[in-house]
């Protein structure tokens, strides 16, 4: 689904960002343009930003040699 009209901004392509690293929401604004014009997406792309950052795949841990 598109989350910034403006930009043209998906939801896939915040979960993209988050997964490259992304961090912040001025961070995902610098990368993708999403809430550079009217703002008023900003508060979903925050959500989509922090649930896809929630949702990152953990390192395993490290086991120690026995």
């Amino acid at each position: 689904m598109y989350v910034c009209i403006c930009t043209g901004v998906t939801d896939h392509q915040i979960r993209e960002a988050a997964l490259a690293g992304c961090d912040s929401v001025s961070e995902l604004t610098m990368r993708t343009g999403c809430g550079s014009n009217c703002g008023s997406c900003l508060d979903m792309a925050a959500g989509l930003l922090e649930q896809a950052r929630a949702s990152r795949e953990l390192p395993l841990p490290l086991l120690r040699a026995a």
